[in-house]
C-alpha cells in the first residue's frame, strides 16, 4: 500500500488523493470495474442480466444466515450462499418447465425475503441496510487484498473458458459436437459470477451491483466490432465510468456507487446511435 501511495501523490496530484480512504477507493475501482466488466460481458452475452441481479438480492439472505449463526463477517455467509444459490437455481432451472425468467423471480423473491424476514427478527435490518447500496469510501487495505484475489481468479476465469462461454452462448449445439461439456460450463459460470457479486456487494450495494456488471458491457455492445474489441472496449468503459463516478462523487458529495451507475447509463445511452440495423 505504501508502493501504491506514492505512486498516486506523483502521478495524480489531485486533492481528493490526499486522503487514504480515497486512495483505497481509487484502487478498489481499478480491481472492482474491469472485473465485473469481464463477467458483465458473458453476462450479456448469455441474456443473464436478471440472474445476475438476482444474485444480488440473494446477498440480503446469506449476511442474515451469518447473523443468525453469528458469523462475524456476514460477508463470508453471503459468499457461500450466493454460490449455493446459484448452483441451486441453475439446477432448478435445468429441470422445471416453467421459463427461465420465471424460475429466477421466484428464486430472487423468495430470497430477499427470507433475507429480510430474518434481519427484522433479529434486529439487524437497519444495521444492514447501508447493504443496498454500499459505500465505496469504506474500502480498507484487507478488502483490496480479497479484490484482488477475486479479480485475478476471474481473468484466469476468462482466459480458460472464454471461448467455450462463447460457444455455448452462440449455439448449443455447435458446442456440444466441439465436446464442449454445457452443464458444467453453465454450473461454473454461475459460480463465478456469485462470486463477483457477492465480494462486490458491500462496496457497489445490493440495488446497484447489476448496473455495473451489465452498463458497460452492454456499452460496448453497442460499438463493438468484434468479440475481442468487445470485451476490451467493456474492460475499458467500465474504468473509466468507475474513476469518473468516484472523483464526480468526490466533488459533488454523492454516494460513490450511485454516481458510477449513472456515468455507466449516460454511456450506454450515448452508444446507442452506433449500434448496426
Amino acid at each position: 500500500m505504501a508502493l501504491w501511495n506514492s505512486i498516486v501523490e506523483t502521478l495524480l496530484p489531485f486533492s481528493f488523493l490526499e486522503y487514504g480512504f480515497m486512495r483505497n477507493a481509487l484502487l478498489a475501482v481499478l480491481l472492482l470495474c474491469p472485473t465485473l466488466a469481464m463477467m458483465g460481458t458473458m453476462v450479456v452475452n448469455r441474456s443473464m442480466a436478471f440472474f445476475s441481479d438476482s444474485l444480488g438480492h440473494s446477498a440480503m439472505t446469506g449476511m442474515a444466515l451469518g447473523v443468525l449463526f453469528g458469523i462475524a463477517d456476514p460477508m463470508w455467509a453471503a459468499m457461500l450462499f450466493g454460490v449455493v444459490f446459484a448452483v441451486g437455481l441453475v439446477w432448478v432451472k435445468s429441470r422445471s418447465a416453467a421459463s427461465t425468467d420465471t424460475t429466477i423471480s421466484v428464486f430472487s423473491a423468495a430470497a430477499m425475503a427470507l433475507g429480510l424476514v430474518i434481519l427484522s427478527v433479529k434486529g439487524g435490518l437497519a444495521k444492514y441496510a447501508g447493504y443496498l447500496v454500499g459505500d465505496l469510501l469504506a474500502v480498507s487495505a484487507q478488502d483490496i487484498g480479497a479484490l484482488a484475489v477475486v479479480a485475478l481468479l476471474v481473468l484466469v476465469y476468462c482466459v480458460v473458458a472464454y471461448n467455450a462461454l462463447s460457444l455455448t452462448s452462440v449455439n448449443d449445439a455447435l458446442a456440444a459436437s466441439r465436446g464442449v461439456n454445457q452443464r458444467l460450463v453453465e454450473y461454473l459460470f454461475a459460480v463465478v459470477v456469485a462470486a463477483a457479486v457477492m465480494v462486490s456487494i458491500r462496496w457497489v450495494g445490493v440495488l446497484l451491483i447489476n448496473a455495473l456488471l451489465v452498463l458497460p458491457a452492454a456499452a460496448a455492445r453497442n460499438v463493438a466490432r468484434s468479440v475481442k474489441g468487445y470485451f476490451w472496449i467493456a474492460v475499458g468503459l467500465s474504468l473509466f465510468c468507475g474513476v469518473a463516478g468516484l472523483v464526480l462523487s468526490y466533488y459533488l458529495g454523492t454516494a460513490s456507487g450511485a454516481t458510477i451507475v449513472l456515468i455507466a447509463a449516460a454511456a450506454y445511452f450515448l452508444t446507442l446511435p452506433f449500434v448496426r440495423r
